[in-house]
């Protein structure tokens, strides 16, 4: 069986942590990744995480400046699995919805619409108002998956920690890749869901 690749957008909307984090378990998972990082992203690590562009670049594969619309990942000719923007600013999900490629993050998620593979997006924003919704309508009419990380509470999570891991977890069963990051429903016992 091929190894799995999937492009991996990180924005510069709130919650760093899901792209960082993703990242972390696709390179634990074998998984092939290609890295496109926005400028404003790269603050966000500085200002809600440890983590720099360094440490992002060890567990991808190939990181891409958002700006090369020469590299493979610009072409639909060039395989992958699919993508995931994590998190999704509402500047990156209007520019997809309306087909506006203006850097390589856009373009890299036109091609994986117009290839029909997965697209999923992270949308991070609250609350929405009529025109993120139509976005999002709109984007989902055209064969992407809204994923705004809104976080369950069934697994009893102790830290932000296991609510990062369950959004990870549930995104990675779009792509079929069984994570293990997280309790799923039924696997709590029946004195547990009496309480």
């Amino acid at each position: 069986m091929a190894t799995k690749s999937l492009i991996v957008g990180i924005t510069g909307a709130s919650g760093v942590v899901y792209g960082v984090r993703l990242l972390q378990v696709l390179s634990e998972k074998g998984i092939q990744t290609h890295l496109i990082i926005t400028p404003a992203a790269v603050e966000n690590l500085k200002i809600e995480t440890s983590f720099n562009l360094e440490d992002l670049k060890k567990w991808a594969h190939r990181t891409y400046d958002i700006n090369d619309m020469c590299s493979p990942i610009a072409s639909g000719s060039f395989k992958t699995d699919g993508m995931i923007i994590a998190p999704c600013t509402i500047k990156t999900l209007s520019a997809v919805a309306n087909s506006f490629n203006e850097n390589l993050l856009v373009r890299a998620a036109d091609v994986t619409l117009k290839e029909r593979r997965r697209l999923v997006l992270l949308v991070r924003e609250t609350p929405f108002h009529e025109g993120h919704l139509r976005l999002m309508l709109k984007v989902t009419r055209m064969g992407g998956i809204i994923f705004p990380p809104v976080p369950a509470f069934y697994h009893r999570p102790k830290s932000i920690d296991d609510i990062v891991d369950q959004t990870i977890g549930k995104v990675l069963d779009l792509f079929g890749v069984d994570s293990n990051l997280f309790r799923r429903w039924g696997e709590t016992s029946m004195e547990e869901c009496e309480r």
